[in-house]
């Protein structure tokens, strides 16, 4: 049995990508499937509603007094100790692509980790509508309109993260960029936080809605713009409306990164990803570039190597500066919202 373990502290998004990842891989090899502590699916840090709006095949339960009797599988953990917050100095930034022993992965083995690579689980991209499939007294295409563009904003635990936060600028610059596929198109942002959205969007109603709905609207959206998420993934990757979506290039590090994917995991086939000059890159193109990247970096090169003293005071102070512009940036936007001298777009 190829199995993995719902642990407590994820979200859903983490959650469907480890149960995806065991199942695809079990079925790749002709193996059962299981999930270890199967109820703690959707009952995590964004909710405790349970799983109510799909029918998930969770295969045999595991019982957590059998798991000494089972290979542990750790999805690499490759990371970068930078300057961009107190959580790079000491934990490091997570950086890891393509785990190259998946593949190899025997019988009665359990799988921990990132698990977000699509190579995990391509082969079954067409199961996978049927193994994620939305419950029909769930499943809305209230949203679905060709002028219609999503935005899926995320604020609650990222608004005291500088690395993690989209800046206004992301989504203005994704506005603009949905603006040119189609002149008329209208935005509605769907998030966990209404009163953070509006003021960084104050032009596009925000809605907060049960997970069941906001996966769903997700999921029959034609055009997405997404914040660096995994909520998303799945009801992008498994959509039969999507015509173009939008994510922030070097995901989890838009703002800070040099060239690294935070990790790499993240460059998805249905993606096209977003730079801060608001330029769009395809997938291969970012795959290009980080290869070329890795290739030549000198901050590459220190990969997994954790700073010295002095490398560490200089990161330090570099911390502390980009805190500095952050929490700058976050006074500015609340000046301009309440002098009125905001650019507002008509949306």
């Amino acid at each position: 049995m190829i199995g993995t373990e719902f642990l407590y502290g994820f979200g859903l998004g983490n959650q469907l990508f480890w149960y995806v990842a065991a199942r695809a891989l079990a079925k790749e090899k002709g193996y059962e499937f299981g999930i270890c502590n199967p109820k703690a699916l959707a009952n995590n840090m964004h909710s405790n509603s349970g799983m109510y709006f799909m029918d998930i095949d969770l295969g045999k339960e595991i019982p957590e007094e059998d798991k000494d009797k089972y290979t542990i599988f750790e999805d690499n953990d490759n990371r970068l100790y930078l300057g961009n917050s107190s959580h790079d100095m000491e934990h490091g930034a997570y950086v890891s692509g393509i785990d190259p022993r998946f593949k190899e992965i025997e019988d009665n083995t359990l799988l921990y980790g990132n698990l977000q690579a699509e190579s995990y689980f391509e082969k079954y991209r067409e199961e996978i509508k049927d193994w994620l499939k939305v419950k029909p007294e769930y499943d809305t295409h209230e949203f679905t309109r060709d002028n219609l563009c999503i935005i899926h904003l995320r604020c609650g635990d990222y608004s005291n993260s500088p690395e993690l936060w989209l800046d206004r600028k992301y989504w203005v610059n994704g506005i603009r960029n949905m603006r040119k596929i189609r002149p008329d198109m209208e935005f509605l942002a769907v998030t966990d936080d209404v009163e953070a959205a509006y003021k960084i969007l104050p032009e596009v109603k925000a809605v907060r809605n049960d997970l069941g709905t906001d996966y769903a609207i997700l999921k029959n959206a034609r055009y997405l713009l997404l914040s660096n998420s995994s909520f998303a993934v799945f009801p992008a990757l498994t959509s039969e409306e999507l015509k173009f979506a939008i994510a922030p290039k070097y995901w989890a590090r838009h703002n800070v990164s040099d060239g690294y994917w935070a990790s790499e995991q993240n460059i998805y086939s249905c993606f096209n990803y977003m730079d801060k000059k608001g330029r769009l890159f395809t997938p291969q193109q970012c795959r290009d570039e980080l290869e070329n990247y890795k290739r030549y970096s000198s901050t590459y090169k220190r990969l997994n190597v954790h700073p010295g003293k002095a490398r560490y005071f200089l990161q330090k102070i570099r911390a502390k500066y980009l805190y500095a512009i952050y929490m700058g940036k976050k006074i500015w936007r609340s000046l301009e919202r309440r002098s009125g001298l905001i650019k507002v777009f008509h949306v």
